[in-house]
């Protein structure tokens, strides 16, 4: 512990949580910002041995080998719903790398950015608790579900925490998702009446300063917490589609009901592939050259409802999950 200050080391330092928490635990901490492509920190490229060995050396002869917490965010994410080999080379094999590399450290704990949809799927008023089962639908929560496999083989005797987080949002959105649907609102897009499941199904969401607040708690509480805990945080009162419809609703034109029709899955399908088609062939005229944000992934999800228990661990949930996040 040089300087009198625990080191922390945080991948992806340099995304929207990364930065966001490194500047939480500055202070009380020693952070050490590692991340891909980056000023002012330790340049770490997870699909290479040779670079995450190189990156640990430095942080050793920098920092010394005693480690409170490794806060593992980095991770590889696009929208398009395809397999991609990043999905392994990043989040799979550059967990099992890192941990590798890490059984060289006296570290305290290690904390891993999972997500609520390694979860399968359920129904409203079933929330999920973080014995449900696991069942990831698509390849991003698949590769998270893999990592979190990959840590349960490699962490060696580093106590691990897997956070599996709900969707994240913050003052000015930050969710691809919440945007799109603002955007048909706000424009009264056909698109914005019509959904490919029962309107009822939603999902759980968290505010991005309850994600923060969260790590940080579980950094300061890392000596009494199980050595190994599965643990979601969200929003325990996630809305429904059609509730948030008509909220946003409000909020936009001050309308206090908008209708929202289901329409049959395999017809959304269709419309959502023939409009990737049609942007494809004619990329001025449809959506303005963009592409077209719904794909026919998103349709086959729309039936999944996630809500889920945050209450499940009374021995220390009260002491972590953030009370904003319980309202």
């Amino acid at each position: 512990m040089r300087d009198g200050k625990p080191a922390i080391i945080v991948t992806g330092s340099e995304g929207a949580i990364g930065s966001a928490l490194c500047h939480a635990l500055e202070g009380r901490f020693r952070v050490v910002r590692v991340d891909r492509d980056c000023k002012d920190c330790v340049a770490v490229d997870l699909t290479s041995d040779e670079s995450v060995r190189r990156g640990l050396a430095e942080i050793k002869e920098q920092h010394g080998d005693r480690i409170a917490s490794v806060l593992h965010l980095a991770a590889y994410f696009d929208l398009s719903g395809e397999p991609n080999p990043l999905y392994d080379a990043v989040n799979v094999d550059g967990t099992r790398r890192l941990l590798i590399a890490l059984q060289g450290f006296d570290v305290e704990q290690f904390v891993y950015a999972s997500t609520m949809l390694v979860h399968a799927p359920t129904r409203p008023g079933l929330p999920i608790a973080e014995d449900a089962p696991l069942e990831a639908n698509w390849p991003y929560p698949q590769s998270k579900l893999k990592a979190e496999e990959a840590i349960r083989e490699h962490h060696g005797r580093i106590p691990y925490v897997l956070l599996r987080i709900a969707g994240v949002y913050n003052d000015r959105c930050g969710s691809a998702f919440l945007a799109h649907q603002i955007r048909r609102i706000y424009e009264r897009h056909l698109a914005a009446h019509l959904y490919a499941a029962d309107p009822a199904i939603g999902q759980s969401f968290v505010h991005i300063e309850d994600v923060i607040d969260a790590f940080v708690r579980l950094v300061e509480r890392r000596e009494s917490l199980p050595a190994e805990l599965p643990l979601l945080v969200g929003e325990p009162q996630g809305m429904s589609y059609e509730a948030l419809q008509n909220r946003l609703a409000f909020l936009i034109h001050g309308e206090t009901e908008w209708e929202t029709r289901q329409v049959p899955e395999l017809a959304a399908k269709a419309g959502a592939w023939l409009q990737h088609k049609a942007a494809m062939l004619v990329p001025d005229v449809i959506d303005q050259g963009e592409e077209p944000f719904i794909k026919p992934f998103m349709v086959e999800m729309a039936d999944d409802h996630f809500e889920i228990d945050i209450g499940s661990s009374p021995d220390f949930v009260d002491t972590v999950v953030p009370q904003t996040a319980r309202a």
